[in-house]
């Protein structure tokens, strides 16, 4: 991967206000993989105090964001399909894992996994994204 494109999408990630907001940190990412983390803290509790499947489906979408980004060309999502297989516990590191399944000039796929620290699995996605042409405009 170019590492002007590394160093510019970790800024991005730093500076972006909704991964600010979910506390979204960017741990590893080349090309077509990236992995995200946070934690589940009590803000980000739904109304039975368990994890809001909105914040877990923030954390999938930074890490298929950021994979999807990856090439240095603009890449937007498509689709998406997210299935919740369990709660984490509070406080729980949480990991997504994305990883590019398949790659063409207009489209890509991918898989993303989210696991706690112990390593249950607490969600899966089937991701699609649209590749624009034009290279991204914060390199």
């Amino acid at each position: 991967m170019k590492e002007a494109v590394r160093q510019a999408i970790f800024r991005k990630v730093n500076e972006e206000p909704f991964a600010r907001k979910l506390n979204l940190e960017l741990i590893e990412l080349d090309d077509g993989y990236s992995v995200v983390e946070m934690t589940f803290t009590k803000d980000l509790e739904n109304i039975f105090a368990m994890a809001h499947g909105g914040a877990i489906f923030g954390l999938i979408d930074e890490a298929f964001e950021t994979a999807a980004n990856s090439h240095g060309t603009v890449a937007v999502a498509l689709n998406m399909t997210v299935t919740y297989m369990a709660a984490p516990s509070p406080g729980a590191r949480l990991r997504a894992e994305a990883k590019e399944l398949n790659l063409t000039r207009r489209t890509a796929t991918y898989d993303i996994k989210v696991t706690d620290e112990k390593q249950m699995l607490i969600a899966t996605c089937q991701a699609l994204v649209y590749r624009k042409e034009s290279t991204l405009p914060f390199l």
